[in-house]
């Protein structure tokens, strides 16, 4: 690499793509940011709606205090003050068809002591419920969750597939074994410090993005909107430019490229590369809210069963609910899933409904059709390398082999993964 002329140009302003842009950056390097929408941040984006008068999310993201690339990301933006925990304690939970109330309460320390503490359990469950994990740490590389720790209830409905859907957004049934271990081994295994959850305080915007646009800018970078990448010019073994179609750039010998770009978009541009196939969708209702609209013992969060509704986040004035793995919902009419999630919504928080003026809670219906690719244990086996077989190519996104799921931590973690190996010294050309 050529020190003072070698640019990293990083196709695709979504989390991974500014995790790279980030990290590059704030290491000196020239960075371009290319993005085909008007504004950054690809599907985790914040606007204001003018039916409900809230500014929304596209989608609810939450992070927890085990999520260390996402939080060393937003320390080098400078937003880790704009994330707040929604829970001072345990997650709470309520079942809505019986109305049954609990809290989730991990260990203090390392080792799961709270399985063996009926006060701790989910209601219902067993000890040997939870000691199911063993199966999930020990599963083989096609072995979906249901086939690792069963369907036994109530530890089906009240654990193991709430886990799984926020999680992995896929039903146990079809979901990876091996990926939710990551996930549990990093968190719910290591102790009550690890699980904190965190969310963003204003907005996903305030927090994730505009923050980094900002740290961009003033380290240099040069940020172009509107171009989406058409096709990449080859030569040998390496890119030799960019083609967007209304302009065509050409790369210097010792630049190298980041493709941040959607799995969809990536295998236009890569079809001999093999990419994880299909993808499941997560539909979002953002409900507006009285401002002294409370959930239990004033969370910012609820985890809930026996419905439709899976998740609420509470901010003032406004409720926004997940329905993960929402492939039987995801096409119905928008106007049927407010008729059955406004009374859900209104349970959680106490708050009287007349089905006769559904208006007195104005709702948003926001459906992600491709929220995430589908994780199950033969599409892990197709997630690709950071690498690839051109020599100034990377690629970045929470599809590729990071070993986690696709949530803000897998993107985050890709972006630095790309960033790191751009950092390293070339090899000599003559050798490509």
């Amino acid at each position: 690499m050529t020190e003072g002329t070698a640019r990293v140009h990083v196709v695709g302003a979504g989390l991974a793509g500014l995790a790279a842009a980030v990290r590059l950056s704030g290491a000196g390097l020239p960075v371009t940011l290319y993005e085909a929408a008007p504004r950054a941040g690809g599907r985790c984006r914040s606007y204001h709606d003018p039916v409900i008068g809230r500014t929304l999310d596209n989608g609810n993201h939450l992070l927890l205090s085990a999520n260390r690339a996402a939080l060393a990301y937003l320390e080098e933006i400078g937003a880790s003050d704009t994330l707040i925990s929604p829970t001072d304690g345990p997650l709470p939970f309520l079942d809505l068809a019986g109305g049954e109330t609990w809290r989730l309460t991990p260990s203090e320390g390392p080792i799961a002591w709270w399985v063996f503490q009926p006060s701790k359990r989910v209601p219902g469950t067993r000890a040997v419920d939870f000691l199911k994990a063993v199966n999930l740490r020990l599963a083989g590389p096609d072995t979906t969750v249901a086939e690792a720790v069963g369907t036994a209830e109530p530890a089906d409905t009240r654990f193991w597939r709430p886990l799984t859907v926020a999680v992995l957004n896929a039903a146990p049934e079809r979901a990876s074994a091996r990926l939710l271990w990551t996930v549990l081994a990093e968190t719910f295994l290591k102790g009550a410090a690890f699980c904190k959850p965190l969310i963003a305080r204003d907005s996903l915007d305030a927090s994730l993005v505009e923050p980094a646009v900002r740290t961009l800018e003033r380290q240099g970078t040069v940020l172009r909107h509107g171009l989406r990448l058409r096709r990449l010019a080859c030569e040998g073994q390496r890119v030799t430019a960019l083609d967007f179609g209304s302009e065509t750039l050409p790369l210097g010998p010792d630049d190298r490229v980041i493709l941040a770009t959607p799995p969809a978009v990536t295998a236009e541009l890569l079809p001999e590369l093999r990419l994880p196939e299909g993808s499941d969708p997560i539909v979002n209702a953002h409900v507006a809210v009285p401002e002294t609209a409370r959930l239990p013992d004033g969370a910012g969060l609820l985890g809930l069963v026996g419905g439709l509704a899976e998740w609420i986040f509470l901010r003032p004035g406004l409720a926004s609910v997940t329905v993960s793995a929402a492939d039987r919902w995801v096409d119905r009419p928008a106007e049927d899933l407010a008729a059955r999630l406004r009374p859900e919504v209104a349970r959680a928080l106490s708050l009287p409904l007349n089905p006769d003026t559904p208006e007195q809670l104005p709702i948003r219906i926001v459906k992600e059709k491709r929220a995430t690719f589908s994780q199950t244990p033969a599409n892990l086996r197709l997630r690709p390398k950071p690498t690839t077989p051109l020599s100034n190519l990377l690629l970045a996104g929470d599809y590729t082999d990071t070993g986690l799921p696709a949530t803000i931590e897998g993107a985050v973690t890709s972006g630095q993964t790309a960033a790191a190996l751009a950092l390293q010294p070339r090899p000599e050309r003559a050798a490509c």
